[in-house]
């Protein structure tokens, strides 16, 4: 038997970056909702190429989610259906 999870695939970006508090990750993906932290070079973020992934994972019947521990870094994972 073939369970769902067989027929997708699976993506993760990891960075070791500032990491997310907790606290601030489900903003990431909301237009609604600005929230910017500077990067490790005190590089300015928009957060929009996240909105962005986000509808596009969402209009391919995928899943987008981000695990993060703030000072360490995260990881940025989608799926999508085969």
């Amino acid at each position: 038997m073939v369970t769902p999870q067989e027929h997708q695939i699976e993506v993760s970006v990891h960075d070791t970056g500032t990491g997310i508090p907790a606290g601030h990750l489900s903003k990431l993906f909301r237009i609604d909702s600005k929230y910017s932290l500077p990067g490790t070079d005190q590089e300015k973020r928009s957060g929009l190429g996240l909105i962005l992934s986000k509808e596009f994972v969402e209009k391919h019947d995928g899943k987008i989610w981000v695990e993060s521990v703030p000072g360490t870094g995260s990881t940025f994972r989608f799926t999508l259906p085969l």
